[in-house]
């Protein structure tokens, strides 16, 4: 019971957290920035987000393209966990056409409702948004072709149940391409830090704990498709631009970025992370 307390505790948390950064117009971040510390194009060609990017509210929430190696077919189910604003919801009801589906999941109001507005807008039918948590998604097994997440499954506190639930919901022959940080050898002080889990860093899993997660869940063919390391100039963009951290003042965001930039510089990345269900 303590355990399921402190694991919805911090899904509130984090719920706060990205209702401030999108009601702040800023990315996953902050002040524009994806979760590495560059633009919404992060991972993206200009071919792919030009015609979305006159969208105010269309902000970039992730660490990654997922939709980059995604070989999506007309026709296609996909599933994004964590769907934020809701741009890879778009560009894979492009893929998928009229004849496919394109599903995403989010547990924040603020976020889903942005969503909606924007999906309203690009003239898309195909996309549905629900309410819901990724350790326990909102569809019946079996039911999709593709799952895709961008820079949230670090922030389950039940990485395991996330990991079987992609396995549920997936079609025999489905498949997985997600964008993700992972981390290793971070000290105690970083990992227990409340400030640094909606930064996508202190909930990091290693690599390996990842695919191992993947696997445990029955998943096959786990590959690690890109990977980028995180240098000390891009840990002083993602800490300063933190969804914890638009209300504190410069000074005190400087502050952090000095308390943790060297321990935490080489020690995350950004992976593109691919897995099957047989």
């Amino acid at each position: 019971m303590k355990e399921k307390e402190e694991a919805q505790k911090v899904r509130e948390e984090v719920s706060r957290n990205y209702t401030q950064a999108i009601k702040s117009s800023s990315g996953c971040c902050g002040g524009g920035s994806s979760c590495c510390g560059s633009s919404v194009g992060q991972g993206y060609t200009d071919e792919e987000i030009l015609d979305l990017l006159s969208d105010p509210e269309l902000i970039s929430f992730g660490c990654g393209n997922p939709m980059a190696y995604i070989m999506v077919k007309e026709g296609d189910t996909v599933l994004d966990l964590g769907s934020g604003a809701g741009l890879d919801l778009l560009l894979a009801a492009k893929k998928t056409g009229p004849s496919g589906k394109v599903i995403g999941v989010d547990m924040t109001d603020e976020m889903i409702e942005t969503s909606n507005r924007i999906i309203k807008r690009s003239g898309v039918d195909n996309v549905e948004v629900r309410k819901g948590c990724i350790e326990n998604i909102p569809l019946d097994t079996g039911t999709v072709d593709w799952v895709i997440s961008n820079c949230v499954i670090n922030l389950s506190p039940e990485k395991e149940k996330v990991f079987f639930e992609i396995h549920r919901v997936l079609k025999s022959g489905g498949k997985m391409l997600v964008s993700d940080v992972v981390a290793r050898e971070l000290p105690d002080w970083i990992k227990n830090s409340e400030e640094l889990y909606s930064s996508c860093i202190a909930g990091a899993i290693s690599e390996e704990d990842y695919v191992k997660g993947l696997e445990n869940a029955g998943l096959k063919e786990v590959e690690i498709r890109e990977r980028v390391e995180y240098g000390k100039e891009s840990v002083r963009d993602y800490v300063l631009n933190s969804p914890d951290f638009p209300a504190k003042s410069r000074e005190e965001r400087e502050k952090t970025v000095e308390q943790y930039q060297d321990s935490i510089a080489g020690k995350i990345h950004s992976i593109q992370i691919y897995a099957e269900k047989e």
